[in-house]
């Protein structure tokens, strides 16, 4: 977690200097305040965690401070500094907000306690609201790669998972760069805490440096109220910065910096704070020619190439393709639809395919596919019909697609054709012509009575073997 940032609030210097030290003392920052109406102007930022805050002051009241606070949206906590120890001003300020008091004379022992007790109660907050979110976290879990280029990938990404180091990730336009940076984030010691996307090129320019590194209440026109940036709200956890090659010059210099020192500085803030956030970087551009031509600073990219893992297309992976299909089968396709299969043709068609799009293009084909599958099972018309024509094997394109009727009443009678040559290729033996096909038997009797329901009664039909 970063250094709290403390206001300390009271009207008597000698006091302010002494809870000052001792907050800088326990390892915090702090800053202080005269009294009420300063502190009011100083809190109204929105960038000060605690406030230890004097009750008794001449311009007014330190509960009342705390009430307009909370009136206002200011999540600061507060704890009272009083002379004037009741039970009737304790109650007094903790309704108003207050989350604990403490007398005169200030002991350093108690002010580093209750600062260590809130900064571990806003530990445990970040951690819980990190594990609400892989609890809820639906989505898939990291298909296990065979091919060489991915099995290296993941090799790659274990290594350096455990360290700090910055990380960038290059490869084509999807081919599964975020994917990557969270199994990077997984396998390390911040997997329990935030891990944070965010897209460099949809951010617009002129709120760049308000989403990195937030801003303070009215530091610029429309900010009525404080924001923590990107890198705190990442603190102790990961921030993926997808096309990073799209961040202007001038944004590369301020990442440069926290990259380098990890101090970041809100927008209308003179309080520099530290963070503790891991950066990982990724984009499909050549950040060396960027270099090369001035659009990319190369002090910066040799900062976040510190490590470099580059991502192989979907088209240099064919052996991945098969298990990638019926992983994505069993996890893309849309609740309520069932357990979906598909057809050797059409899988055949896939694994034929570029994919130009890489495993981005393969996920939108194969969710298409599910919505339109027939009976769970995907067929080759259920592919869309670009895929289909470039890929369909000619040979049995031409005997069986015409230009007449539907594309999918094309496509049954394409796979009617396949299944009446496999069961004359079988002599007859329709289970074993189910198994050179790879479906069932039941599959193949009920593909026959959809596409053609008298076809193994009919004299058109193959023989059909005794056995």
């Amino acid at each position: 977690m970063p250094s709290l940032n403390v206001l300390v609030v009271d009207d008597e210097p000698a006091l302010r200097q002494i809870l000052a030290a001792a907050v800088i003392k326990a390892g915090y920052s702090v800053e202080q305040a005269n009294g009420v109406k300063q502190a009011a102007t100083m809190l109204s930022r929105g960038d000060f965690d605690v406030a230890l805050c004097d009750i008794k002051m001449p311009d007014g009241n330190g509960i009342e401070l705390v009430r307009n606070c909370r009136a206002a949206g200011i999540e600061t906590t507060f704890i009272m500094v009083t002379g004037f120890a009741s039970i009737e001003t304790a109650v007094e300020a903790l309704q108003a907000g207050a989350s604990d008091y403490i007398t005169k004379p200030v002991r350093y022992e108690e002010v580093a306690h209750r600062l260590s007790q809130i900064d571990a109660l806003r530990g445990l907050r970040e951690e819980n609201k990190a594990l609400r979110k892989v609890v809820s976290d639906s989505s898939p879990k990291l298909y296990r790669f065979t091919s060489p280029g991915m099995l290296e990938v993941e090799r790659l990404a274990g290594k350096v998972a455990p360290t700090d180091c910055t990380v960038l990730i290059t490869g084509e336009s999807g081919t599964g760069k975020g994917v990557v940076a969270r199994l990077i984030n997984d396998q390390s010691k911040r997997r329990t805490g935030p891990f944070l996307q965010v897209n460099c090129s949809a951010v617009p320019e002129h709120l760049l440096e308000s989403e990195f590194f937030g801003h303070t209440k009215g530091a610029f026109t429309g900010a009525d109220h404080a924001r923590k940036g990107l890198f705190l709200q990442a603190n102790g956890g990961t921030l993926f910065l997808d096309e990073i090659g799209e961040l202007p010059l001038h944004m590369q210099t301020k990442l440069l910096h926290m990259v380098e020192d990890k101090e970041v500085r809100a927008l209308g803030s003179e309080q520099v704070r530290h963070v503790d956030t891991r950066i990982i970087a990724a984009t499909n551009a050549d950040l060396v020619n960027l270099v090369k031509e001035g659009k990319f600073r190369e002090d910066l990219y040799f900062r976040l190439s510190m490590f470099q893992i580059q991502i192989p297309p979907l088209n240099e992976r064919q052996t991945d393709m098969p298990g990638l299909i019926r992983f994505l089968l069993h996890n893309l396709c849309p609740s309520g639809l069932g357990t979906m299969e598909i057809d050797p043709l059409a899988e055949e068609v896939l694994l034929a395919h570029r994919w130009p799009g890489n495993v981005r293009e393969l996920e939108n084909v194969i969710t298409r596919a599910c919505i339109l599958a027939e009976d769970n099972r995907i067929s080759v018309a259920d592919l869309p019909a670009t895929i289909i024509q470039t890929n369909l094997p000619k040979t049995l394109a031409g005997a069986a697609i015409g230009s007449n009727g539907s594309l999918r009443d094309q496509m049954r009678k394409l796979e009617l054709e396949i299944l009446q040559r496999a069961i004359e290729g079988a002599g007859g033996d329709r289970k074993l012509a189910a198994q050179k096909l790879g479906i069932g038997l039941s599959s193949l009797y009920r593909k026959f009575d959809e596409f053609q329901p008298d076809a193994l009664s009919s004299g058109d039909a193959a023989p059909v073997h005794p056995s």
